[in-house]
């Protein structure tokens, strides 16, 4: 049997120059069948943005409120003013998949103001997805546009990891064509025998996550999820 594993590593990036380098502060194995935690190591159990991460769950809402399609559809344009920061691929028209690929902050956010905050809580709430918080920075108003980047959004590893068991074995509440479609979205690539699953994150100057799914004969990194022998489990 093919073992399935969960992974998430996440690291916290110091901005002074005198501290620029990622120093881990947490990983975490799974299992995925059985949500025995097989690794963890640091401080697992804090709450921390998601960043980039949450368009995992993200998707999952998405599709399951009706605004995301197929991994084609709806493209959405680009607009003056949007973030842009990610280079030219953030100037253009994007697909789910692109959304996805090249973490398009204001495909995000196009989502975000299409569900509004109500749902979005009602859905981290279902998900036990961290806080729940979509409320931004204090007086600004803007959890539509960045809750989930080093805001009021914040979630463990822990909690990364057994969101990430519930959708690999489709067990969030919501239709199952919604977490399919989110999982087919999510890239992968092959490793030493592994297929890797997983989305990165950065959210300065508080931290870097990567989040993996790995199928395969051994263990792996990343918010993801790892195979092997037939088992699933997940690290972060």
């Amino acid at each position: 049997m093919r073992q399935f594993a969960l992974m998430l590593i996440l690291f916290f990036a110091a901005t002074s120059p005198a501290l620029a380098r990622a120093v881990k502060i947490c990983t975490m194995v799974a299992d995925v069948t059985t949500g025995a935690v097989l690794v963890e190591e640091g401080d697992c159990r804090t709450r921390v943005t998601p960043a980039s991460t949450f368009k995992l769950p993200l998707a999952v809402m998405g599709y399951d409120a009706g605004f995301l399609r197929d991994a084609d559809h709806p493209v959405l344009a680009f607009r003056e003013g949007d973030p842009d920061w990610g280079g030219f691929r953030w100037r253009r028209d994007t697909d789910p998949a692109d959304w996805i690929r090249y973490s398009v902050v204001w495909y995000s956010q196009r989502i975000t103001h299409a569900l509004g905050a109500e749902a979005l809580t009602d859905y981290a709430e279902m998900f036990a997805y961290g806080n729940a918080d979509f409320g931004g920075d204090p007086g600004y108003n803007n959890g539509l546009d960045r809750a989930w980047i080093a805001s009021s959004l914040q979630i463990s590893p822990y909690e990364q990891v057994r969101f990430l068991r519930a959708l690999v074995l489709d067990a969030l509440p919501v239709g199952d064509d919604a977490m399919t479609h989110a999982r087919e979205l999510v890239e992968f690539r092959a490793v030493d025998g592994w297929m890797v699953h997983g989305k990165t994150g950065a959210a300065y100057p508080a931290a870097r996550i990567a989040v993996l799914i790995m199928r395969g004969p051994g263990a792996g990194m990343l918010v993801g999820r790892k195979r092997m022998d037939g088992r699933w489990s997940s690290r972060g």
